[in-house]
């Protein structure tokens, strides 16, 4: 991503007025220790696997991508033109930390991995996704999930 410095007019006073919510560091609701959970990986950097259909707009649609993806087989269709891919080019872990995730699973820090993570289009308004957000809740419990990493990109 650009820095915000390097950034040119208007977009750069366009972003800094943006709205941007706080929360607090308390979680929302008690829950087993992590080395008992299982996690799932939700990234907002546009990303399909190869041959599946590329994200168009802002929709709020995702895609599922199964924990045996290799990183050759995953695809960013992210739509900004100021969304630099370099690092995602370089290392898929910075926007689908799904190997640094299984190592946490070999260190026994989390109990295990889901067996399969979900990429949004992190351009889209968060009112878009709800009801996508609301299908892929019942996924993840589905999946026996009960925790998520999200990768805001």
């Amino acid at each position: 991503m650009v820095e915000l410095n390097r950034m040119p007019e208007p977009m750069r006073s366009h972003l800094v007025k943006l709205p941007c919510p706080s929360f607090n560091s308390q979680p929302w609701v008690p829950g087993k220790p992590l080395a008992s959970r299982r996690i799932s990986l939700i990234s907002t950097a546009g990303l399909q696997r190869r041959g599946d259909r590329p994200f168009e707009g802002m929709t709020g649609d995702y895609r599922v991508i199964s924990g045996e993806i290799k990183a050759r087989d995953l695809v960013m269709t992210h739509i900004s033109t100021n969304f630099d891919r370099t690092g995602f080019q370089q290392d898929w872990n910075i926007v689908f930390p799904l190997d640094r995730l299984r190592e946490l699973e070999v260190e026994g820090i989390i109990g295990s991995v889901a067996v399969y993570h979900y990429s949004f289009m992190g351009a889209t308004d968060p009112a878009e996704m709800e009801s996508a957000a609301r299908n892929l809740a019942a996924l993840l419990k589905g999946d026996g999930v009960d925790g998520a990493l999200l990768v805001p990109v």
